[in-house]
């Protein structure tokens, strides 16, 4: 009989809802449940490494194995032949044993732009680190902090949410290598 709902019939009602949505949110949706970086897959670099010093019109950048830390890992690799002002692009990425997010990063395009780009807006700090014998300018940013060097006909950064020490120990590994 329409018309003769009750506020205890609405509140079974909502009762009943409830119930519903916790079963969903408890056994239907995926919870963050371990350590920061647990999910994330760890690649062998290698193929796009050889690859990418045949096709590069750069020396690429990269660490030798062995030349990391113990428990830093290799998450993500990419290079793309140069597309106009972007230039060949080469990216590896890493996770340090604390989770933090440090990545190689190179290109022959404009420097401005790509520094921007894989810096996420960090602004250049005028302090310098030398690492190896090689000036490497220091980024202060919000999200990621970097240590960048310009070269004739490359640019590379060291980037990512880790502090400049560990940014300095991948900088400090890079190898350097053409074909």
């Amino acid at each position: 009989m329409r018309g003769k709902e009750t506020v205890r019939d609405m509140v079974l009602s909502l009762a009943a809802i409830g119930v519903v949505a916790a079963a969903i949110y408890l056994f239907g949706i995926p919870h963050d449940e371990g350590p920061k970086g647990a999910g994330v897959k760890t690649v062998n670099y290698r193929v796009e490494l050889a690859t990418a010093r045949r096709a590069a019109p750069y020396p690429v950048a990269a660490p030798e194995p062995g030349t990391l830390p113990k428990g830093w890992r290799a998450t993500s690799v990419t290079y793309r032949p140069a597309a106009a002002e972007d230039g060949a692009l080469w990216h590896l990425g890493f996770l340090d044993q604390s989770e933090e997010y440090i990545a190689v990063e190179q290109s022959d395009g404009k420097p401005v732009p790509f520094v921007e780009e894989v810096t996420q807006q960090a602004r250049e700090t005028k302090r310098t680190q030398r690492i190896d014998g090689k000036d490497w300018v220091r980024y202060d940013g919000d999200k990621y902090d970097a240590l960048v060097r310009e070269e004739p006909g490359v640019t590379t950064v060291v980037t990512g949410t880790a502090s400049y020490g560990q940014l300095t120990k991948m900088a400090e590994a890079l190898t350097e290598k053409k074909g």
